[in-house]
């Protein structure tokens, strides 16, 4: 028996272990100081209106109760949907509305909204006059609209809105018009499950290899399709502001994507289409693309895709036939897409990988050849007829080329303009300001007659990041730096009001001080406060950050982000029990791994998930720890995955500990999803710790055979690698302490939660310390108020029990 069949064999013998010892105890609450930060409030969402006119101050709630996170919720084709308001489940929120003059700094508060808002899918009108919103109440989804002088809303819609369908369920047409996926009048009940069977669920291939990665939330049977059915069948409706007019469009569908044309006159719109699949999710059902007129009629079909659940293997595969669908931005009515020149393959050799079409207005020709794509397509953007940007990557070598065309000239070719590593951060020259055209589409931001262009981006450097303005000259290729963020502040660009006269709105922050919203004055250097948010974490005041740099073994540049306890000294107070957290990231250069990451100078936030909480509790948090996987050349990262963790975890600990900040045997790892995969491994294949935290991971790639992050390989074409790195594996070589927690309903591809529920089962068969949580409800990221503050206390007192009072 080889050794892949010997640990299928052992994994199936697991699953037939129950848990026992299961200990029956309600939410717990963490220490006061960590339930206090948990429970800070939270900071207002901003929105800047497209004529910079305005901001609008959008209030949010604090985490939702368990009750809340409990409501039915339907797992369907890799979607979930609230049954009840037919829209996402555990959507997001706000639950008032301000709205703030930028030039003189007056606010209102939006009034007539509905009472108890539950505010989503927010949206400007093209020119900043109006918003629209839609609101969940008990019997569905509502759409409401905001005039923005006055200040009012006021509702346009029945509770009626299908969203569905991941994506905004309406699109303003002009600023008088807006088009809504609404539930198709007249739907009957939702389909009940059958009391009995109508038969076996059969699933056929015929012979053609069709490797599918693990995905979550698939049909299983026909009452499975039948609710998809249901709940994704939507009505187009067309309501004009106006005249108060509602006017139904076309026929009903699974409407996936509506797109109106930049004059307003067409639609292009994708429907799904039969036979479904239980193997893969909706986006790759069959479907057909097809433009509209504004009365519904379908005008021209553009493509009907197959089911696609028979891609090449490869990140850069992709389906034959039209694909990426959109409008020109700066024309009236003209299509483009791109259509793969080696049948999606990535493993062809071709001079030609993808090539682009355009059709215009009234789409009675055939499709024109634009430019062509050596590496595989990734974008577009549009400036002003004679000049736009095309992006195009190979994932492999991870190269990235930003080539500049002239659209209405397309024999002239198109001029590479940046080429670089994907990975590399420190040669990355950001991205191209956009500005909302006469059709209020974005496009680029063009100065004298076209020949300037601007750039911002993060501004990666040794010292960190250091986001900045830029201005290229096309002709010449140059740029000339306008502003940058300046130490001891992490400040970057949000909205571009005029950069003729250097007014920028930036987000800027300190360590101590919570990021607020500026207008600031290139040319003068001057800056007008917008906002004054409040410091929400005032109990970490004082606490110490520091980036860290350090080599392993190899010479590899690592870095990390250490945080010490307010008042905290080394020669006093002597080293510190440590929790550790990362996430490994895969590396196809060694230069590209030791780049510095985040910036010393951002503000100390949290997350439901952040290490930070310790901070309170007397540790030292060593933050986002490097742990680069490289492989470079024809070299794969993952073939060394162990030897290169175990690597990047002793000169992480090395560094703490000889800084005399770290008591070395007070040390504790941790990490969520691929960083609880990491922890695993680490506590499998090394001593260096005293104890585990481990979160919504993953512990056997069998379990994920036909990929996983990014290895491209299956478990067939590479079975010594899968098997060497899944801790279920070496569950007989743990014997450090190890926590695993697991949301219920975890919605990530591969780490569904019985890959927790049989690694605690391998764990305890071999005598390991070991505690399996489940949090009811829960997703891959955790949301319930009452699951944030129980996780808080399980690893608490995890650490306190294992590290901080470590006996022996």
């Amino acid at each position: 028996m080889n050794k892949i069949h010997f640990f299928v064999a052992a994994f199936l013998c697991f699953a037939a272990f129950s848990l026992t010892a299961q200990d029956p105890i309600g939410y717990q609450m963490p220490p006061a100081a960590i339930t206090a930060l948990a429970d800070a409030p939270a900071t207002p969402g901003v929105s800047f209106s497209p004529d910079r006119k305005w901001m609008m101050l959008m209030d949010q709630p604090g985490n939702p109760s368990i009750e809340e996170l409990s409501q039915p919720e339907l797992r369907l084709a890799g979607i979930r949907i609230n049954p009840r308001t037919n829209g996402p489940s555990r959507s997001n929120y706000y639950t008032n509305l301000t709205i703030k003059n930028i030039a003189n700094g007056a606010e209102k508060k939006v009034q007539r909204l509905p009472a108890k808002a539950r505010i989503q899918y927010v949206s400007w009108s093209p020119d900043g006059s109006k918003a629209a919103f839609v609101n969940a109440v008990e019997a569905g989804l509502e759409l409401w609209v905001v005039d923005v002088e006055a200040a009012t809303a006021r509702i346009f819609s029945s509770p009626a809105v299908n969203a569905a369908m991941p994506g905004s369920p309406y699109s303003w047409i002009g600023n008088d018009q807006i088009l809504i996926s609404m539930i198709p009048t007249g739907r009957g009940p939702a389909p009940q499950a059958p009391l009995t069977p109508a038969g076996p669920i059969v699933q056929a291939n015929e012979g053609k290899a069709a490797p599918v990665r693990t995905f979550q939330d698939l049909l299983t049977n026909a009452h499975d399709e039948a609710l998809f059915e249901h709940y994704g069948a939507s009505q187009l409706m067309l309501v004009d502001l106006k005249q108060g007019t509602r006017t139904g469009m076309g026929e009903a569908g699974i409407i996936t994507d509506f797109n109106v044309s930049p004059d307003g006159k067409y639609l292009l719109v994708t429907a799904l289409q039969k036979p479904f699949s239980y193997i893969v999710p909706y986006s790759r059902f069959p479907q057909t693309t097809a433009i509209w007129n504004m009365q519904g009629q379908v005008l021209k079909v553009i493509v009907q895709k197959p089911l696609m659940d028979k891609l090449p293997q490869g990140f850069d595969a992709v389906a034959t036939g039209p694909r990426s669908i959109s409008w020109r931005a700066d024309a009236p009515a003209t299509l483009y897409w791109v259509e793969a020149q080696d049948g999606g393959d990535p493993k062809k050799e071709v001079a030609v990988r993808d090539k682009m079409y355009a059709l215009e207005a009234p789409f009675g020709g055939q499709p024109k050849e634009v430019i062509s794509f050596a590496l595989r397509y990734r974008g577009i953007s549009w400036g002003k007829g004679d000049l736009a940007l095309a992006y195009e990557g190979w994932w492999q070598n991870r190269r990235q080329v930003t080539s500049i065309w002239q659209p209405d000239n397309t024999a002239a070719g198109k001029t590479s303009l940046f080429e670089r590593s994907t990975e590399d951060r420190y040669n990355d020259p950001g991205g191209f300001v956009t500005q909302l055209n006469e059709y209020g589409r974005s496009v680029l931001l063009m100065a004298n007659g076209g020949k300037t262009l601007y750039l911002t981006g993060q501004g990666a450097s040794p010292e960190g990041n250091r986001p900045f303005i830029d201005q290229m000259e096309v002709a010449t290729k140059q740029t000339k730096r306008l502003w940058r963020s300046e130490a001891p502040w992490y400040e970057t660009p949000v909205a571009f009001v005029d950069l003729g006269k250097g007014q920028v709105i930036t987000r800027r922050e300190s360590v101590q001080e919570p990021p607020n919203f500026y207008l600031r004055n290139l040319n003068k250097n001057e800056l007008k406060p917008l906002t004054k948010f409040a410091n929400p974490y005032s109990a970490l005041t004082g606490a110490k950050k520091e980036l860290m740099r350090y080599k392993r073994a190899d010479g590899v540049e690592m870095t990390g982000t250490l945080y010490l306890p307010a008042g905290y000294d080394k020669a006093k107070d002597g080293p510190l029990p440590t929790l550790m957290w990362a996430y490994p990231r895969e590396f196809k250069s060694a230069d590209a791994a030791g780049q510095v990451s985040g910036s010393p100078y951002e503000f100390i936030r949290l997350s439901w998930g952040s290490p930070l909480y310790w901070l309170t509790q007397g540790y030292a948090v060593f933050d986002d720890f490097s742990m680069p996987i490289i492989g470079e050349g024809d070299a794969e990262p993952n073939e060394t995955f162990v030897e290169q963790l175990r690597s990047n975890a002793e000169a992480a600990v090395n560094m703490l500990v000889n800084m005399g900040v770290t008591d070395r045997r007070r040390i504790a790892v941790g990490g969520h999803s691929y960083g609880a995969f990491m922890t695993a491994n680490l506590l499998a294949h090394t001593d260096l710790f005293a104890a585990g935290i481990a979160r919504s991971g993953a512990y056997n790639r069998t379990l994920t055979p036909f990929g996983f992050q990014s290895e491209e390989r299956t478990l067939w074409q590479a079975p010594e690698v899968y098997s060497n790195m899944s801790p279920f594996n070496f569950a007989d070589k743990i014997k450090t302490p190890i926590l695993l927690i697991h949301g219920e309903a975890d919605n990530n591809s591969g780490t569904f939660p019985i890959q927790s529920e049989r690694f605690y089962a391998a764990l305890k068969g071999h005598g390991a310390t070991v505690r399996y949580v489940v949090l009811p409800a829960e997703s891959h990221g955790y949301r319930a108020k009452e699951s944030v503050l129980h996780c808080l206390w399980e690893m608490d007192q995890w650490l306190d029990k294992h590290v901080k009072n470590r006996k022996g």
